[in-house]
């Protein structure tokens, strides 16, 4: 069988993200290769928890877990509700839960 390789490469340029959408996808990946906002979203994986909650289950400072949860929020990977004077942090939504799972997976896989 014969490839057409101008052809191939034409069909994968016209699907390829715009770079906004590039850029996008690339600072999402530069926000979780960190491995303290790993941890952070691997807890939340597990649980909805207080700033408290992670300060003490990662064994830091609360500014620096403040810190990153802003910036997690920013991201749009993390989401806070309020109760009381309680501020409690989950995943975001369905699409964050899927990336990690999946990236969790790929990882235990090897």
């Amino acid at each position: 069988m014969t490839i057409d390789h101008d052809q191939l490469i034409r069909s994968v340029q016209k699907i390829l993200p715009k770079e906004d959408t590039l850029d996008h996808i690339s600072t999402l990946f530069k926000i979780l290769g960190d491995k303290t906002r790993a941890k952070i979203l691997y807890a939340l994986f597990q649980s909805e928890l207080r700033v408290y909650d992670i300060v003490s289950v990662l064994e830091m400072s609360q500014s620096s877990i403040s810190h990153q949860l802003r910036v997690l929020k920013q991201a749009k990977l993390v989401k806070s509700r309020k109760e009381g004077k309680e501020v409690y942090y989950s995943l975001a939504d369905n699409h964050v839960i899927n990336i990690f799972s999946q990236v969790i997976a790929h990882v235990n896989e090897h």
